[in-house]
Protein backbone atom coordinates (compact mmCIF):
# COMPACT_ATOMS: atom_id res chain seq x y z
CA UNK A 1 0.00 0.00 0.00
CA UNK A 2 1.41 3.42 -0.90
CA UNK A 3 1.73 6.36 1.50
CA UNK A 4 -1.36 8.19 0.22
CA UNK A 5 -3.60 5.13 0.65
CA UNK A 6 -2.18 4.42 4.11
CA UNK A 7 -2.76 7.95 5.39
CA UNK A 8 -6.21 8.21 3.78
CA UNK A 9 -7.24 5.03 5.59
CA UNK A 10 -5.92 6.42 8.88
CA UNK A 11 -7.78 9.74 8.41
CA UNK A 12 -10.96 7.84 7.55
CA UNK A 13 -10.45 5.67 10.61
CA UNK A 14 -10.30 8.75 12.83
CA UNK A 15 -13.60 9.92 11.34
CA UNK A 16 -15.31 6.55 11.97
CA UNK A 17 -17.69 6.04 14.89
CA UNK A 18 -15.74 2.99 16.08
CA UNK A 19 -12.50 4.94 16.54
CA UNK A 20 -14.12 8.12 17.83
CA UNK A 21 -15.84 6.17 20.63
CA UNK A 22 -12.75 4.16 21.59
CA UNK A 23 -10.21 5.95 23.78
CA UNK A 24 -7.71 3.11 23.40
CA UNK A 25 -7.79 3.29 19.61
CA UNK A 26 -7.57 7.09 19.67
CA UNK A 27 -4.55 6.80 21.95
CA UNK A 28 -2.93 4.44 19.44
CA UNK A 29 -3.58 6.76 16.46
CA UNK A 30 -2.48 10.02 18.13
CA UNK A 31 1.13 10.81 19.05
CA UNK A 32 2.00 11.67 22.64
CA UNK A 33 2.76 15.26 21.57
CA UNK A 34 -0.43 15.61 19.47
CA UNK A 35 -2.11 19.02 19.24
CA UNK A 36 -5.23 20.13 17.37
CA UNK A 37 -6.50 23.57 16.38
CA UNK A 38 -10.21 22.93 15.88
CA UNK A 39 -12.75 24.57 13.58
CA UNK A 40 -14.32 25.97 16.75
CA UNK A 41 -11.11 27.77 17.68
CA UNK A 42 -10.45 25.40 20.58
CA UNK A 43 -7.05 23.79 21.10
CA UNK A 44 -6.80 20.15 22.18
CA UNK A 45 -3.96 17.84 23.16
CA UNK A 46 -3.97 14.05 23.11
CA UNK A 47 -5.36 13.68 26.63
CA UNK A 48 -8.24 16.06 25.81
CA UNK A 49 -9.19 14.14 22.66
CA UNK A 50 -8.93 10.69 24.24
CA UNK A 51 -11.11 11.81 27.15
CA UNK A 52 -13.69 13.99 25.37
CA UNK A 53 -14.16 12.64 21.83
CA UNK A 54 -15.82 9.35 22.91
CA UNK A 55 -18.49 11.44 24.69
CA UNK A 56 -19.37 13.58 21.63
CA UNK A 57 -22.40 12.97 19.43
CA UNK A 58 -21.24 11.20 16.25
CA UNK A 59 -21.71 13.03 12.96
CA UNK A 60 -20.93 11.31 9.65
CA UNK A 61 -18.15 13.02 7.68
CA UNK A 62 -16.72 12.41 4.23
CA UNK A 63 -13.36 13.29 2.70
CA UNK A 64 -12.66 14.77 -0.74
CA UNK A 65 -9.68 16.34 -2.49
CA UNK A 66 -7.26 14.28 -0.40
CA UNK A 67 -3.57 15.04 -0.93
CA UNK A 68 -0.31 13.98 0.73
CA UNK A 69 2.97 15.89 0.73
CA UNK A 70 5.95 14.01 2.20
CA UNK A 71 7.97 16.29 4.50
CA UNK A 72 10.72 13.80 5.28
CA UNK A 73 11.23 10.05 5.22
CA UNK A 74 9.03 9.64 8.29
CA UNK A 75 6.65 12.62 8.23
CA UNK A 76 3.91 13.75 5.87
CA UNK A 77 1.41 16.57 5.53
CA UNK A 78 -2.14 15.56 4.62
CA UNK A 79 -4.74 18.04 3.33
CA UNK A 80 -8.37 17.48 2.39
CA UNK A 81 -11.90 18.82 2.40
CA UNK A 82 -14.17 17.39 5.08
CA UNK A 83 -17.94 17.44 4.56
CA UNK A 84 -20.68 17.05 7.16
CA UNK A 85 -24.14 16.42 5.76
CA UNK A 86 -26.77 18.47 7.54
CA UNK A 87 -30.06 16.73 8.32
CA UNK A 88 -32.97 17.75 6.14
CA UNK A 89 -30.84 20.00 3.93
CA UNK A 90 -29.31 19.52 0.51
CA UNK A 91 -26.03 21.21 1.37
CA UNK A 92 -23.16 20.19 3.59
CA UNK A 93 -20.99 22.09 6.03
CA UNK A 94 -17.41 21.98 4.85
CA UNK A 95 -14.02 22.46 6.39
CA UNK A 96 -10.46 22.38 5.16
CA UNK A 97 -8.35 19.94 7.12
CA UNK A 98 -4.62 19.45 7.51
CA UNK A 99 -2.76 16.83 9.50
CA UNK A 100 0.87 15.99 10.07
CA UNK A 101 1.60 12.29 10.44
CA UNK A 102 4.84 10.81 11.81
CA UNK A 103 6.01 7.23 11.41
CA UNK A 104 7.75 5.78 14.43
CA UNK A 105 8.52 2.11 14.96
CA UNK A 106 6.58 1.20 11.79
CA UNK A 107 3.45 2.96 13.09
CA UNK A 108 1.97 6.18 11.71
CA UNK A 109 0.57 8.56 14.32
CA UNK A 110 -1.04 11.97 13.95
CA UNK A 111 1.07 14.74 15.48
CA UNK A 112 -0.94 17.79 14.43
CA UNK A 113 -4.42 18.50 13.05
CA UNK A 114 -6.21 21.70 12.08
CA UNK A 115 -9.71 22.37 10.79
CA UNK A 116 -10.81 25.61 9.15
CA UNK A 117 -14.36 26.40 8.04
CA UNK A 118 -14.65 26.49 4.27
CA UNK A 119 -16.80 28.78 2.17
CA UNK A 120 -17.06 25.95 -0.39
CA UNK A 121 -20.19 23.99 0.48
Amino acid sequence: MDLSQTLLQLEQRLLSPAARRNGEELSHLLAADFIEFGVSGNIWNKADVVEQLPQEHFTQRTISQFAVKPLSEHTALVTYHCHVETLGQQRSIGSLRSSIWRKQDEQWQMVFHQGTLSSQR
